[in-house]
């Protein structure tokens, strides 16, 4: 039995370490679920847009009966001693039945500034979704750098190792030897650079993600893009489809609605009123009463605020035409830069790749030729450099070609949901 216990513990602390080493392993997918739980930029977006659909939804009430119940209870005496008591209670209503559209278009005003709140939610995911990519992207760069510079520091040694025993041999002067130590020397800085540079990439990852407490987590993904970048769109029609400018279409319409409420401020409003109810001496009340009849209110002189508040709105409406059409202008320039920047990328990969290539067929073979005394020093440690500094500009070319993938997706409105669509 003591045997089984122990066997089952040792099972349960294997499956929770099982557990916790998958739970530091993430993808692109488990960080954007983590981003749409926990960042605070979006949980304060999200509630803006509840804050405007309740004030929607306050303007909207205005239309509707308003309905109030009174109940009210008096007890009198005089000096003479005379005592008298009053009770009554009645439901008393008001219903808007003009007011030159003023509350209509309230309402409408209301319902283009909830869309603008929509909108700007959306805004806000694209640019937490740009800074999540940008800091996966710079992780999964730390993350490869590693194993590239290990690979560098154990050729330099190899090298080193090359180059001494040649200088004991009589075939290379000190000068060579000192260079192939600095260089050995300065790839064990660049190796024990990129582990402090991933510890900084995970911080920065950690930040993005809304997590304050840090981990040491490890990216499962690779330095690939999609065929889907092979044609270019039409920008005109993806400009109109950012929630960008569609915010900024939104505060206009609103502004425009705002002026036609404020015009409606000269006009009189029509209401219906009406009660009924019961009072008497004594409780229950007994004698039933009842009332029905309209009012209408006109504003004569308000000391010209309707007036200003008419040339405010109209200033405003103004305003925001002109940040539309520069909104959508700055729009289909971002469009075309981050397209532009995109395909640059992608071309670069190309050429780095090939650069490396030759870089690599060339160091392999400078290497057996230095050792046979076919080449002098100085033009093999070049070639070695070369090959070194190829391998880093692959790595990374390909890099920003994923952060030029993530402004695209950013310049066009990609949310935290655009990789789930």
């Amino acid at each position: 039995m003591k045997i089984k216990f122990i066997l089952l513990i040792f099972f349960l602390n294997l499956c929770l370490a099982s557990q916790l080493m998958a739970e530091d392993i993430f993808s692109w997918e488990s960080c954007l679920n983590y981003a749409l739980k926990n960042h605070p930029d979006l949980v304060a977006s999200k509630e803006k847009v509840t804050e405007a659909r309740s004030d929607k939804n306050i303007k909207a009430a205005l239309k509707l009966p308003q309905i109030d119940f009174d109940l009210t209870g008096d007890r009198k005496q005089q000096t003479s001693g005379a005592k008298s008591n009053t009770f009554d209670y009645d439901f008393s209503l008001q219903q808007l039945v003009f007011d030159g559209f003023k509350t209509s278009n309230e309402v409408s005003s209301a319902l283009k500034t909830y869309n603008a709140a929509q909108y700007n939610y959306a805004l806000v995911s694209s640019n937490i979704r740009l800074n999540l990519r940008s800091a996966f992207v710079e992780l999964l760069r730390a993350q490869e750098f590693i194993p590239i510079t290990e690979a560098i520091e154990e050729r330099q040694k190899q090298n080193y190792a090359l180059v001494k025993l040649r200088y004991e041999a009589g075939r290379e002067h000190r000068g060579s030897l000192l260079t192939a130590e600095a260089g050995m020397a300065s790839t064990k800085y660049e190796a024990q650079q990129a582990k402090r540079d991933i510890i900084l990439a995970r911080r920065s990852l950690l930040k993005e993600l809304g997590i304050s407490e840090f981990k040491d987590i490890k990216l499962d993904d690779e330095f690939v893009l999609s065929d889907k970048y092979m044609e270019k769109p039409i920008l005109e029609k993806i400009a109109d489809t950012t929630p960008f400018l569609q915010e900024l279409i939104a505060k206009k319409n609103a502004a425009r609605f705002d002026l036609s409420s404020k015009k409606a401020d000269f006009m009189p409003a029509v209401y219906i009123n009406g009660s009924s109810g019961r009072t008497s001496n004594t409780w229950p009340p007994q004698d039933d009463n009842w009332s029905m009849g309209f009012s209408v209110s006109f504003p004569i002189f308000e000391g010209g605020s309707r007036i200003v508040e008419v040339t405010k709105a109209k200033a405003k409406l103004r305003r925001t035409e002109a940040e539309e059409r520069s909104g959508r202008n700055t729009v289909l320039v971002t469009l075309e830069e981050t397209w532009k920047d995109l395909q640059d990328s992608i071309d670069y990969v190309f050429v780095k790749k090939k650069f490396l290539d030759a870089a690599k067929e060339r160091a392999n073979i400078a290497s057996a030729q230095y050792q046979t005394g076919l080449i002098f020093f100085d033009d093999w440690i070049i070639i070695e450099n070369n090959f070194a500094s190829a391998e880093k500009s692959y790595l990374d070319a390909r890099s920003d070609m994923l952060i030029s993938e993530a402004y695209w997706i950013q310049a066009i409105g990609g949310t935290l949901e655009y990789d789930k669509k």
